[in-house]
């Protein structure tokens, strides 16, 4: 996968207007403001179309067309534009476990990053979803971290980094890694599963995400959420394909795709 980014578009695309070097204020403010302006979403494998890696096709579909992705789509977009600034990166690979028992054994369908800096190691992921790590955490276990949301945390766990948010004041599990950097082709047989197997929840449910600085936003088929700190969540249930593209547009921020099957594809989700 080549690595040439058109830098200054993809800045606009998240509305950072700032200088950028490779340091850790940067990092900090890309990655919040990445999963400010850049949705989660699933659309491609909710209507059966590819999920194309390459760079070319990432910058076209999430910075271009004004359209998201899914982790390994966020998370190579923001490797190409964190190398391109000067950050040394590299690719690592998870087991989800969020809404998985502790010990559950599941597949490597989730891609983060690590980055060198200044003699430390930072993990930053701008592509897990409605729970998605808005900053950037250093590669240090038994810490508490401090977010744009709620605090952070990494432990290790036989062998294996686990990494945490504490949510209504319980630690719980997004997934668990070790830190072999990974090869692009890992990414690109874990996408196809990911993308096309029908056991994979992308290719069943319409799933988006969006971080704000105050809030985060996730709809799952019908049901559209906001999640404020310190607040009880609000669900509102969405009746048709017509209100589903008025909160992915107006919440989400997505430039709708105009695919012909979309509209009969949101009428049949369930509620």
């Amino acid at each position: 996968m080549s690595e040439s980014i058109d830098l200054a578009a993809y800045l606009r695309r998240i509305g950072h207007a700032d200088a950028v070097a490779p340091q850790l204020s940067t990092l900090h403010a890309l990655a919040m403001a990445h999963v400010a302006a850049i949705p989660f979403e699933n659309l491609n494998p909710l209507l059966g179309l590819p999920v194309d890696l390459e760079l070319a096709a990432l910058q076209r579909k999430l910075v271009q067309d004004g359209r998201g992705g899914y982790c390994f789509e966020q998370n190579l977009l923001f490797a190409a534009v964190l190398r391109t600034i000067g950050f040394e990166v590299s690719g690592l690979i998870a087991r989800v476990l969020w809404n998985q028992p502790e010990d559950a054994v599941t597949g490597q369908t989730h891609m983060l990053l690590r980055v060198e800096l200044a003699g430390e190691s930072w993990l930053v992921d701008v592509g897990f979803g409605g729970q998605v790590l808005a900053g950037a955490l250093r590669l240090q276990a038994d810490i508490e971290q401090a977010t744009g949301h709620e605090p952070f945390r990494l432990i290790l766990r036989d062998g294996d980094w686990r990494m945490q948010s504490l949510v209504r004041g319980q630690w719980l599990s997004l997934y668990r890694f070790d830190l072999k950097p990974s090869q692009p082709v890992d990414y690109v047989v874990a996408n196809h599963y990911v993308s096309t197997h029908p056991a994979s929840r992308f290719v069943s449910n319409l799933i988006m995400a969006r971080t704000a600085a105050d809030r985060r936003l996730s709809l799952l088929n019908r049901e559209f959420t906001v999640r404020r700190l310190g607040h009880e969540p609000e669900r509102h249930t969405l009746r048709d394909s017509a209100e589903i593209r008025d909160v992915m547009e107006r919440e989400f921020l997505l430039r709708v795709p105009d695919y012909a099957e979309l509209d009969r594809r949101l009428d049949e989700l369930p509620a």
